[in-house]
């Protein structure tokens, strides 16, 4: 049997979201059996390949740079999963919104901490251009699946990818559903 080609995408969150793919801990050498992992934080692969069967996908959308990769990746990838809180309603990462624009977020993120902690300057041509508005990948590109959590606990990650990995449909029920 040949394994399904996997990858996991880190956008704009805290990472947490993978943190709760490793707590898999022994499960992940199950996981290996099956998966190919073609693409990762894991790993230093700049580019996303083509053909990939099953991505989850961490973060919301704040940059370009993010919203260009998740086109990007639609377009390689068979089944996407909105994974963790971020991604499906962009979470902590979209309190930046109550603020108003990119612009406000750069001078209150940036040019304000900057002057708080005696950094002479910086560099914003180094950061990809920020969104006016941080937003859940649902809102860009079509989501196969969504696994809420933030994050995830192990056991929500477990359940879903065992379904998909057999070909079955994943029915969140419960506390499969659960936000937070």
């Amino acid at each position: 049997m040949d394994k399904i080609k996997f990858a996991t995408v880190w956008l704009a969150g805290c990472s947490g979201c993978h943190m709760s793919f490793l707590d898999l801990d022994e499960w992940l050498i199950d996981l290996s059996e099956k998966v190919e992992l073609v693409f990762s934080p894991f790993m230093d692969n700049k580019d996303y390949p083509d053909g990939v069967d099953l991505c989850l996908i961490e973060g919301a959308v704040a940059n370009e740079e993010n919203y260009h990769f998740l086109k990007e990746i639609r377009k390689k990838t068979k089944t996407l999963v909105s994974f963790g809180d971020c991604a499906l309603n962009g979470n902590v990462t979209a309190l930046r919104n109550l603020h108003g624009k990119a612009d406000k977020s750069l001078e209150l993120s940036y040019k304000k901490l900057v002057n708080l902690n005696n950094i002479s300057e910086f560099d914003y041509n180094s950061i990809s251009k920020l969104l006016d508005r941080v937003r859940p990948l649902h809102e860009i590109v079509k989501i196969d699946y969504f696994l809420p959590g933030c994050p995830p606990d192990a056991a929500r990650i477990k359940f879903l990818l065992e379904k998909l990995i057999n070909n079955e449909v994943p029915e969140l029920q419960g506390q499969f559903l659960k936000n937070g």
